[in-house]
């Protein structure tokens, strides 16, 4: 089984570039951002309480995240890998997640991170409020807390995984079919 995360800073463009990984590569996409809208829509008590923090830019618990995760994983296993995305997002995430693989003799193959800059999370965000009617992106004070949130306690994984010589990093701000390209190459090295 492949274990890649695609990682950077909201409004990066991961959620496009998932579409395109996974069908390349017949990946399952795991979104912990559609995993938690989904038990908001439903009304869960994750769900619920996944709102509260989210609508004000927070990050949901830990083992919250990692038992969803634990359990897609577990009930998916007709395909060749996982495409992670939004997850892990601080170093005891990423340990939590090296533990768990650990335990099925499996690990993370690859780090794939679009980088891009700060103006342009906020117009990315921005536009895709308009397009998605998504109000956790409709807020500046919000968008802003996201990009703080993503430097202060996102941004360390990236020694994390280039300690492992996992981390590739991919120049977010290139049109969609080159940062494809970047990523495709990236991951059939």
């Amino acid at each position: 089984m492949k274990y890649y995360i695609l990682f950077g800073p909201p409004g990066a463009g991961k959620g496009t570039q998932a579409k395109f990984i996974v069908e390349k590569f017949n990946l399952m996409h795991i979104s912990t951002g559609d995993l938690l809208r989904k038990e908001m829509k439903e009304g869960t008590p994750l769900g619920l309480k996944a709102k509260e923090l989210i609508e004000n830019g927070n990050l949901v618990p830990d083992e919250v995240v990692v038992g969803m995760i634990k359990s897609t994983f577990a009930n998916n296993k007709n395909v060749e890998g996982f495409l992670l995305d939004g997850f892990p997002r601080t170093t005891a995430q990423a340990e939590m997640l090296d533990k768990m693989l650990q335990e099925q003799n499996e690990g993370v193959d690859k780090v794939i991170s679009l980088a891009i800059k700060d103006s342009t999370i906020f117009e990315r965000i921005a536009k895709r409020a308009e397009i998605e009617g998504r109000k956790d992106d409709a807020d500046p004070a919000t968008i802003q807390n996201r990009i703080d949130t993503y430097h202060q306690k996102t941004e360390p994984l990236i020694d994390f995984y280039k300690k492992q010589n996992k981390y590739f990093e991919i120049p977010g701000e290139q049109t969609i079919e080159e940062v494809f390209d970047c990523i495709c190459k990236t991951i059939s090295k």
